[in-house]
């Protein structure tokens, strides 16, 4: 199948698996709390989830250094999080940090990427949204361990790829 055909048949599957997210969601935050990465790691990316991605609002409560992705044109910046107080609404109607930009000299900073996706396959391939957001941002985290965040279903066993895709390092679901 091509990215396309993929990201209309996770759709289809999506529909069927709404009732479970929240549950799935509060396992997907257990399967990240214990992970080496997360428990050492002091500055984090993770994203404010759109209702079909697993919600990680729960691990905000951890003493870290969050920051989330802000859609800027084409690209993502990244802001600090420092509560939904300091929260608007953003593209695609995701909850975004108002503030300043963390700065592109201090991305080495960031220990674990989060990174949402329609799909994964277990050679850590992401099949994004089609837009290339995280695309244009990863590449920008090469030293940045990146776990791919996921329901169940959402493995599949091939996921075409190009050559200017990054895999993620990991998977949590």
């Amino acid at each position: 199948m091509t990215k396309q055909e993929l990201r209309q048949f996770m759709r289809r599957q999506k529909s069927g698996y709404v009732e479970h997210f929240p549950v799935w969601s509060e396992s997907v935050c257990r399967a990240i709390r214990q992970t080496a990465v997360w428990q050492s790691a002091h500055t984090v990316l993770l994203y404010h989830a759109l209702p079909d991605e697993p919600r990680l609002d729960e691990l905000f409560s951890e003493p870290k250094v969050f920051l989330l992705p802000v859609v800027v044109g084409n690209d993502l910046v990244l802001r600090q999080y420092r509560g939904d107080a300091e929260m608007q609404e953003g593209a695609f109607h995701i909850q975004e940090p108002i503030g300043e930009d963390f700065p592109l000299q201090r991305y080495s900073e960031i220990e674990l990427a989060l990174v949402p996706g329609v799909a994964f396959d277990g050679d850590g391939h992401r099949l994004g949204r089609g837009r290339g957001y995280y695309d244009r941002l990863l590449p920008r985290l090469p030293k940045t361990y990146k776990l791919g965040v996921c329901f169940p279903f959402q493995i599949l066993d091939s996921i075409p790829s190009e050559p200017h895709d990054v895999c993620v390092d990991g998977l949590c679901l």
